[in-house]
């Protein structure tokens, strides 16, 4: 027997070693894989794309989690004989890593981005984003990742930038990216456009004002925003309440704290009779509720704060709006138009990189229409024709409603659709240097899209950077070489999974779906598998702020990456959070450590044997066998399933409980026989429940499982990570 067995495990010393040995043997790259003859050329194919974290940091117990679920995937499938491809890659997350260079430059320097411009400004966010890059990749090897590390992608680099242009150019050219001027949600401290999904609401005291405009005004309103109502041109009640019918139609000229006001009441039957006072003062440029009110009602903007949240208007000019809205307050105290003031809950909208509050404003920016018909140019889809009248919210319920992708668990699907039902056109433009910039250019009255800058010095480029999920959005196919027809493309797209965490279903999993389906008729992926949140032992949820954040990197130095892949994935099921402990990681340290001393045994009682399987086994020998034999049909359709938390504790408890308590403690009696039959039955049966073991195993501990398996079978090449799963 191998002597290394004579000593306890120790992953720290082993992990690096295994990991290398993969990487030397090239056989993350599915290419490889067959020109070495482990996979059959012509075999199914499973591909995955890695969710690309952002390069604002390193990565977190949450992203070891997503890593070690689609670990799991990709090395089953590969045991399957599959050409098995996982595709890296980083998200430039323009806002976050745009806003956290200027946090550190404002604190080291004491300078902002205009005061170092931007070429400068960006070659110091480039930096940041690689040195985290560096660190994260490091993170991954060590979590045990098998990604193609040959196809690493980066959503701003060359390759996906001309994928970008090339998208918003077809886009453009169809029409279903127009430039408009619309009320948005602007982040005053991060001075940008954010969208809807970027929102992250707090729960915050308030106080709801009821008031009228003039002693003269026929009807009251309720409002947490005061300082608004110089900006309001209509007050807008339900066409069915009998209070204020009589009012409907009428245009009232107001002078509210020196400010001339023109209220026309409007009949809206979106208004809720039963708030405050049943009417709504409408203030378009300042609520998107309220600008939707003045497009049906064709009502006037009146815009009258800044993108720093101050106020425009002569009286109150220059105030903040908390300011202003006490002021306000006060006026109509003073001028007894108060009615009532009253504490209530409120829903605060801030900005979720930021953490401003998100100040509705009407500006100029670019968006993608989702409501507007084309005909769809492509025949791959199966429940939409060629030539056929579409909407890029239609191509997005049609795949999901008919089944083209499967949503696991299947409760997100009707998240999903409801969003979709309710989806307004996506503001794709964002105010900030970092990110793709809009290929479009200016000239006087002339306007040019194109993936190329046009010819000339006078045409001057649009400033705004496209959102970041524009580019994300294409992960699937720009990873395969799109827009080139490459075999990559050819080969593995659609995707076969995506794996990703529930709570970026509309920022990701949704936008994905849209850009694939329109611009190359596919869907993106044909399953869709959500994880939960990992919280702490106490089920809070793992933050900085809170303190209680833990690095995968310390876990892995203490326990071992097997453990901490074991740790996180029993007990939980696909879309359910899990408690992640101390005590929890070090029970699978201990498992590590007992499959160990497994192998020392089994190898110790079959150094003598020949390698080959008796003619004929005992019955005790051959009840073993074909027990395992039901566990692995029974492990193979959970692992089909998704199922992978029953898969790994079943393996748990049988390696543990059923081979190492029972089969091993009752093997003893068959080695010590006198008759070499019975010791040849025995020794067979604990080499080929330990090798069986060891394959199942595999997908959650790849660690353990490959360095035993390389002292096992010491054939050059022959890895464990690429053994057939046991059948």
């Amino acid at each position: 027997m191998n002597g290394i067995f004579l000593s306890p495990y120790q992953p720290q010393s082993t992990e690096e070693k295994i990991y290398r040995i993969w990487e030397e043997s090239g056989f993350f790259n599915p290419d490889i894989c067959v020109e070495k003859g482990v996979t059959n050329k012509d075999a199914d194919y499973f591909s995955i794309v890695l969710p690309p974290p952002n390069v604002t940091g390193t990565l977190h117990m949450g992203s070891a989690f997503m890593l070690a679920v689609e670990d799991i995937m990709v090395r089953y499938n590969r045991m399957l004989g599959k050409k098995t491809l996982w595709i890296p890659g980083t998200d430039h997350a323009a806002i976050a890593t745009q806003s956290k260079v200027e946090k550190i430059i404002q604190k080291e320097e004491g300078k902002n981005r205009h005061d170092l411009g931007r070429e400068v400004f960006l070659k110091k966010v480039e930096q940041f984003a690689k040195d985290n890059h560096d660190i994260m990749i490091d993170q991954m090897k060590k979590t045990g990742c098998s990604l193609d590390w040959s196809r690493e992608a980066f959503t701003l680099d060359e390759k996906r930038n001309f994928a970008v242009k090339t998208v918003f150019k077809k886009m453009f050219d169809d029409g279903l990216i127009y430039r408009g001027f619309k009320v948005i949600n602007w982040d005053p401290k991060g001075q940008t456009t954010i969208s809807d999904d970027e929102i992250v609401y707090e729960e915050r005291k308030a106080t709801l004002y009821t008031f009228k405009y003039s002693a003269e005004f026929p009807i009251a309103i309720s409002t947490t925003r005061p300082e608004t109502k110089v900006g309001d041109t209509a007050v807008a009640v339900n066409p069915d309440d009998e209070r204020y019918k009589e009012f409907v139609g009428k245009t009232y000229d107001i002078d509210f704290m020196g400010e001339k006001l023109a209220i026309k009441i409007i009949a809206d039957k979106e208004v809720d009779m039963e708030f405050g006072t049943g009417a709504l003062g409408v203030t378009p440029a300042h609520s998107m509720v309220d600008y939707e009110i003045a497009q049906r009602h064709s009502l006037p903007l009146k815009p009258v704060i800044d993108e720093y949240a101050k106020m425009t208007t002569a009286n109150l000019k220059g105030k903040k709006t908390s300011e202003a809205r006490e002021l306000v307050a006060n006026w109509l105290r003073e001028n007894n138009l108060m009615i009532e003031e009253k504490e209530i809950d409120q829903n605060i909208s801030t900005a979720e990189r930021t953490g401003g509050v998100v100040e509705p404003l009407p500006k100029l920016q670019w968006f993608i229409d989702v409501n507007k018909e084309f005909d769809y140019p492509h025949e791959n889809l199966p429940n939409i024709k060629r030539g056929e009248k579409v909407t890029l919210k239609k191509l997005m319920l049609s795949v999901v409603q008919n089944k083209d992708i499967n949503i696991i668990p299947d409760r997100f699907e009707k998240v999903y659709i409801n969003w979709v039902e309710n989806l307004r056109d996506w503001c794709i433009s964002r105010q900030i240097w970092y990110g793709h910039r809009i290929p479009v250019w200016y000239k006087n009255d002339q306007i040019y899209c194109g993936i190329e800058s046009p010819d000339g010095n006078d045409w001057t480029q649009d400033p705004d950077t496209l959102d970041t999920w524009f580019s994300s959005g294409l992960w699937t196919f720009s990873t395969l070489g799109w827009p080139n027809n490459t075999e990559d493309l050819k080969n593995y797209h659609p995707t076969k999974m995506l794996e990703t965490a529930y709570d970026i279903i509309f920022f990701w999993v949704a936008r994905m779906i849209l850009m694939s389906t329109y611009v190359i008729g596919q869907v993106p992926f044909e399953t869709v598998y959500f994880h939960g949140l990992v919280r702490d032992k106490d089920g809070k949820k793992i933050s900085k702020s809170l303190g209680n954040n833990v690095d995968p990197l310390d876990v892995i130095s203490k326990y071992g990456a097997d453990a901490m892949r074991m740790a996180l994935i029993v007990g939980t099921g696909p879309g359910n959070d899990s408690k992640m402990s101390d005590d929890k990681t070090k029970a699978y340290k201990l498992f590590a450590n007992k499959i160990w001393n497994i192998t020392r045994f089994v190898l110790t009682s079959t150094e003598n044997w020949n390698g080959e399987k008796p003619e004929v086994l005992t019955e005790k020998d051959a009840t073993d066998i074909t027990e395992l034999d039901d566990l692995v049909k029974d492990v193979t359709k959970d692992m089909d399933s998704f199922r992978f938390y029953l898969a790994a504790e079943k393996l748990y408890h049988y390696a543990w409980h059923t081979f190492a308590d029972k089969i091993i403690e009752e093997s003893k009696e068959g080695l010590k026989s006198e008759d070499s039959g019975v010791v040849t039955s025995t020794q067979y049966k604990l080499r080929y429940i330990l090798e069986t073991s060891l394959k199942l195993l595999h997908p959650f501990m790849p660690f353990i499982t490959e360095e035993i398996w390389s002292h096992i079978k010491k054939e050059k090449d022959n890895l464990l990570m690429v053994t057939n799963w046991p059948k």
